[in-house]
């Protein structure tokens, strides 16, 4: 409606719903890209235990402690992603032999798969910042028939061990995060607390499109 010389302009109502689904596509190609430029920059950790029972959830910890300790002095030079990315795919045959000890001794034959591969996860919350839901590259262990609750984290940056608001913006930040990926990973003001449910949103919708 443009009344500036007392007339009033129609603009056809296909024409606005034209206008907003150009807007609300480019809003969702937006989001993708932000999640994705996040997702791009680091590497998950999941661990899935066999079962829920508490002996299995117990063994689940254990394998991931083993995991974490020949993990994370592997990653110490990395610069980057892509390095980390490409080390773990060569030592993943190590890291299944660390975890079939760790079974073993604890009295199980369960078999353990290790590898790196994009994953789904839903939006995430840990000590001090949290992950919109998205595909990412992860390590995945998988201890039996993998139908137990999971153990996740983020092998890269090492956020699994940061264990406050600080050290988490420090690891993000060295390990090639830019400020705003911060921001939103830490929620830090009301404008990345939209962003971030804006995310979270629209990746659960399309995961559960692409679910069928």
């Amino acid at each position: 409606m443009d009344c500036r010389y007392g007339k009033v302009l129609h603009v056809p109502w296909r024409q606005l719903i034209g206008l907003f689904c150009i807007a609300l596509v480019g809003l969702c190609f937006w989001l993708d890209s932000e999640q994705n430029e996040l997702a791009e920059k680091m590497l998950r950790l999941h661990v899935l235990a066999n079962s829920d029972s508490e002996e299995d959830q117990a063994l689940k910890l254990r394998v991931r402690d083993q995991v974490l300790t020949v993990v994370e002095p592997w990653l110490e030079s990395k610069p980057n992603v892509t390095a980390v990315e490409e080390t773990l795919r060569e030592r993943a045959p190590e890291l299944q032999q660390q975890a079939e000890t760790v079974i073993r001794e604890a009295g199980y034959d369960y078999p353990v798969t290790v590898s790196v591969e994009n994953t789904w996860f839903p939006t995430r919350q840990y000590d001090g910042f949290s992950l919109p839901a998205g595909s990412y590259e992860s390590l995945r262990v998988i201890i039996g028939e993998g139908k137990g609750h999971n153990w996740w984290c983020v092998v890269f940056p090492p956020l699994c061990l940061a264990a406050t608001t600080e050290s988490v913006s420090q690891s993000a930040e060295e390990a090639g995060l830019t400020e705003e990926d911060v921001m939103l990973i830490l929620e830090d003001d009301d404008e990345y607390v939209i962003k971030f449910k804006a995310i979270e949103l629209w990746e659960q919708l399309k995961h559960t499109l692409d679910q069928g």
